[in-house]
């Protein structure tokens, strides 16, 4: 019996040490291009948490995680506050909403559209751009209606399901809005940040966070966030868009699998 026990406790640690792993790498990967969900809630179900706890895990340990980065992009003063101070609201409302439609809705619906919609917002990005931060003219129509859909969708989409809304924000912020990758990376934080919030608050009304375990994936993720944060300020552009493609591909495939592969 102490023999089991023991083997029982190893087994304890080295998952906990690799949940720690995955939350420095999730956080890493979040700083730069947003996708931390896509490495946290698989490796949390696969470490055998339910997944509602899961998810609350996520949102705990990406919520808090996150705030290094945003530090650190404040003080290199990336972040486009422009479009920050009227976008933050609404990607908290949108947000809010989406968590209360999945109540009512079939999530799958939903799904599938994004599917066949990221191969198109993918083919947009990649064309050739200029190297200006801001690069049109923001016109009325822009400010008042096209911008304020945007933060709101996304926000909705991340209380709705959540997995890749810091890759949408960068790829929004990038393609339609004509920011640098960096400018993009960073004005996003604040966005995703606030939606996270959204999200964060039922979860801990609900008890589906574990706050003594989360504490040194906490710690892992704010330090991936800290150090991705840094390099990208550093190398740009260049650095951001095969980190940025790479996690949308990544959720790409994992819409696919949800919605049409294990939905059947």
């Amino acid at each position: 019996m102490y023999l089991e026990g023991s083997i029982l406790a190893d087994y304890f640690v080295i998952g906990v040490i690799l949940l720690i792993l995955a939350s420095f790498i999730a956080g890493f990967i979040d700083s730069v291009a947003g996708g931390a969900g896509l490495v946290l809630v698989p490796s949390f179900i696969l470490a055998g948490l339910p997944p509602q706890i899961a998810l609350g895990q996520e949102k705990l340990v990406s919520t808090i995680g996150t705030i290094p980065a945003i530090s650190n992009f404040m003080k290199s003063k990336q972040i486009l506050w422009r479009y920050a101070l009227y976008g933050v609201p609404l990607a908290l409302f949108g947000a809010f909403v989406g968590a209360k439609v999945i109540l009512f809705l079939d999530p799958s619906v939903v799904g599938k559209m994004i599917v066949f919609l990221m191969p198109i917002g993918l083919l947009i990005s990649i064309i050739p751009k200029n190297k200006n931060s801001i690069k049109s003219e923001d016109t009325k129509f822009k400010k008042y209606f096209l911008y304020p859909f945007i933060f709101f969708i996304i926000g909705f989409y991340d209380g709705f399901f959540g997995p890749g809304t810091g890759s949408l924000l960068i790829l929004a912020l990038y393609t339609i809005m004509k920011m640098s990758l960096v400018n993009a990376s960073a004005t996003s934080k604040l966005f995703n940040f606030a939606s996270n919030i959204g999200a964060f608050i039922p979860f801990v009304i609900a008890g589906k966070m574990l706050f003594l375990i989360g504490i040194p994936m906490i710690v892992a993720s704010m330090l991936g966030n800290y150090i991705g944060s840094h390099m990208t300020i550093k190398n740009g552009d260049k650095f951001i868009k095969p980190v940025l493609y790479g996690m949308i591909f990544l959720l790409f495939l994992s819409l696919i699998y949800k919605y049409f592969i294990q939905g059947v």
